[in-house]
């Protein structure tokens, strides 16, 4: 990492800092904190805003696991965030992809089209992937991604795709400028 990470546990000076510590280590249960949170907790507010926010992505939104980590995958691979890869390309697989399809997910050149045509993606996971790769490269989303997005999916799932697509791209730059995990020094 381009900085040092806090030690684990950081220490704390105040009980709000103990506090937001708490409900990180909470979050991440037995497995203890990630260098995401060790890097995180150098600001506990920042830190405390972030496992709030991609908490709820992660656990409180309606979408099927496979839809969820598809576009967290996705955006990890268009972004070169291999620290982000390795952590859900495992829940990818376990959510049902099989491995044709998560080297689908990781060839940021693939030919979605063509793949759903083979079956190796369903409709649903390729207008996924199509959304999320407007969003990750060029941000502004085509209309017709956009109608074939509302085709498959209701307006809370919508809202839930673009807010997982959106945080993750966050996630992504964050792990690839400090180096977390050490996966992205040149």
């Amino acid at each position: 990492m381009r900085i040092p990470y806090v030690s684990d546990p950081p220490p704390t000076s105040t009980g709000e800092e103990a506090d937001i510590l708490a409900r990180v280590q909470a979050r991440r249960g037995p497995r203890g904190l990630i260098p995401l949170d060790r890097a995180l907790l150098h600001s506990f507010p920042v830190a405390d805003g972030w496992n709030s926010f991609l908490g709820a992505i992660r656990t409180r939104t309606s979408l099927p696991a496979d839809i969820r980590e598809l576009i967290i995958c996705r955006v990890a691979a268009i972004n070169g965030a291999w620290f982000e890869w390795e952590h859900h390309a495992p829940l990818l697989t376990e959510a049902g992809l099989s491995e044709e399809a998560l080297g689908v997910v990781q060839d940021a050149q693939a030919d979605i089209p063509k793949k759903v045509d083979e079956k190796v993606l369903s409709q649903a996971q390729g207008v996924v992937l199509k959304y999320t790769d407007a969003m990750t490269r060029t941000v502004s989303v085509p209309d017709g991604v956009f109608q074939a997005l509302r085709e498959e999916f209701n307006e809370r799932e919508v809202v839930e795709i673009t807010a997982t697509a959106a945080a993750y791209n966050c996630v992504s730059r964050f792990l690839v400028a400090l180096d977390v995990g050490e996966k992205n020094r040149q």
